[in-house]
């Protein structure tokens, strides 16, 4: 197994096929709720949307403390987490952009627009995290 460099790390996280993260926030109640999203990075930020009334946009309005485990799940496999603060972005502009970037990031060039169109409405947030923590392994079975 070896740690991951900041570059291996970013490279990870950005790879193409786009994989998908598994966000882990706290509950109300103190239990831990963890649930896949589609994200993209803005320099060091993991940016990605969710539904205002959802249980991820519940938690985090209450409680910005978020971590994003992304995996490779074959051989020899590999992870990166992010643990960070999330921030609510309020930008119906912002909003958009970042919608169409990550809906073309899964989705393919091709149907970027209308997934950007399609995530970016009224009740959406755009959730930004900054890290204060990143670590990663690859070659865990080497």
């Amino acid at each position: 197994m070896k740690e991951m460099s900041d570059t291996e790390r970013r490279e990870f996280l950005l790879a193409t096929p786009a994989r998908t993260g598994k966000l882990g926030v706290t509950r109300a109640d103190g239990r831990p709720y963890v649930v896949p999203i589609w994200f993209d990075l803005d320099g060091d930020r993991v940016v990605f949307t969710t539904g205002a009334e959802t249980l991820k946009g519940r938690s985090i309005r209450r409680d910005a403390r978020v971590c994003l485990c992304v995996d490779h799940e074959r051989p020899p496999f590999a992870y990166v987490v992010v643990e960070g603060e999330a921030e609510v972005v309020e930008d119906a502009d912002e909003l958009l952009l970042w919608a169409t970037r990550i809906g073309g990031r899964y989705m393919g060039a091709e149907q970027a627009e209308a997934f950007g169109r399609r995530n970016a409405v009224p009740d959406e947030l755009l959730i930004r995290v900054t890290p204060t923590r990143i670590f990663g392994s690859t070659g865990i079975t080497d």
